[in-house]
């Protein structure tokens, strides 16, 4: 049987490591065409990598510009930093986090708009469970996502009409280069119960690989027996 991913043109926003790599690889091995963005140019095997920087408007609409037939966005890209207590941010701190957390999905999701209108596309966009329930990552990082989960959640309702499905994936702790950004980075014990960044790019891959009478409007994922919502 032919693979439903197959052939299909897939971007994906922020793949130069974490979720957002492990999901171009996986979408190039199951045979879709792939573009790889992020700030810097991604080295995925099989896929089209080019730099660009999704807090930049000019920048992501003229990437866009070229071209001419897109089945499905995801956005990964996301960012965090250590000194991220209220007492500690700084408001260009908080300006970036918003920016890249944020920002970057609506720059993304509206230049791509018409052509996922055209080919009654998918959207996938990768939250996190912060945005739902308070948790360590600090306030401007679950300020942005829950202005992303939400984002999201509106495209879908307006979108819905037109055949675009819009998924908001909302993963707990993920073992990538990320929680090194935290005040005290997990020891390598807690590091091997987290999700690993192939299960959250599984997670995509089922979405998009599902019938287009189907939607996933929101997806939790949770590494079994370190945390729940509500807690880690």
């Amino acid at each position: 049987m032919t693979d439903p991913l197959s052939g299909r043109a897939i971007l994906v926003a922020g793949a130069s490591s974490g979720v957002g790599r492990a999901t171009a690889g996986l979408l190039v091995s199951r045979g879709a065409r792939v573009r790889a963005w992020a700030r810097r140019r991604p080295d995925v095997a099989g896929a089209v990598g080019a730099a660009v920087d999704v807090t930049d408007h000019e920048a992501v609409a003229a990437a866009l510009a070229g071209i001419d037939h897109l089945d499905a966005l995801i956005y990964c890209a996301g960012a965090n930093l250590p000194k991220r207590r209220l007492d500690e941010l700084t408001a260009e701190a908080w300006a970036e986090l918003v920016a890249v957390n944020l920002s970057g999905a609506f720059n993304a999701v509206s230049a791509a708009l018409e052509l996922l209108r055209a080919a009654r596309g998918d959207i996938v966009i990768v939250s996190s469970v912060s945005a739902r329930w308070p948790d360590v990552s600090g306030p401007a990082y679950q300020a942005a996502k829950g202005g992303l989960s939400s984002f999201g959640h509106a495209v879908a309702l307006e979108e819905r009409e037109r055949g675009v499905r819009v998924c908001v994936i909302e993963p707990g702790m993920i073992d990538t280069p990320f929680v090194d950004q935290r005040p005290q980075p997990p020891d390598a014990p807690t590091r091997a119960r987290m999700l690993q960044p192939a299960d959250v790019a599984e997670s995509i891959a089922f979405v998009l690989a599902l019938p287009p009478r189907v939607s996933i409007p929101q997806l939790v994922i949770l590494p079994t027996g370190l945390q729940s919502l509500g807690g880690t």
